[in-house]
């Protein structure tokens, strides 16, 4: 059973080992002058308590531009910053867990690879459907080889939950990766990275909805 539809085209993955020495916080404000509606907070080497201080100035930031906030993985911790989602892994807790703790009206994100696995998460109720890598990203190289577009569309076709690209995803290859049907895109260097943040999320922004 479906609970709630995302509301945003973008979603800003965090990785603040590539802000190439810039605040994390700050390249976050950036990106949300620059238009991006939606963070997933996935710092995976955090320990429960770092992680915990973190989200909180997170979300903090995130509500003067009415953003979402999406916690990968740690359901304790996006319950206790009142985050508006979770971001659900193969190393998650399941996804009917998940629900069990985040009531309905929480975005429970999927993480997904292959159709099978996006048609559990869909019966599993799953909100939305991450699906990737599309192409080589170094953040993505544990997951295996890129998956390209032919097997995007199929899960956009088969499946009815909103579907977002991951994996070396930016503002030049957006238009192919359009042409699949997707909800919208999530992405990490394309912006975390940029020299601009604020100019490479307009740039993003603007390829997504041309």
């Amino acid at each position: 059973m479906q609970f709630r539809a995302p509301h945003f085209d973008l979603c800003l993955v965090t990785d603040r080992t590539q802000t190439r020495g810039k605040d994390l916080l700050w390249v976050l404000e950036q990106a949300f002058h620059g238009g991006v509606e939606a963070v997933q907070l996935r710092e995976k080497d955090l320990g429960g308590k770092e992680l915990l201080h973190l989200a909180e100035r997170v979300m903090r930031l995130c509500e003067p531009y009415r953003a979402a906030l999406l916690i990968n993985d740690r359901v304790d911790v996006a319950l206790a910053v009142d985050a508006h989602g979770v971001q659900i892994g193969g190393a998650s807790v399941p996804i009917e867990a998940a629900r069990a703790l985040v009531g309905e009206n929480k975005l429970i994100g999927a993480s997904i690879h292959s159709l099978n696995e996006a048609e559990a998460a869909a019966r599993a109720g799953a909100d939305f459907l991450l699906f990737g890598p599309i192409y080589f990203t170094p953040s993505k190289a544990a997951y295996g080889e890129p998956q390209g577009l032919a097997p995007l569309r199929e899960v956009v076709e088969k499946i009815s939950l909103p579907v977002y690209a991951i994996g070396g995803v930016n503002a030049e290859n957006i238009s192919e990766v359009k042409k699949t049907g997707v909800r919208g895109v999530a992405l990490i260097s394309a912006i975390i990275s940029a020299a601009d943040p604020e100019k490479a999320a307009r740039d993003v922004l603007r390829a997504l909805r041309r």
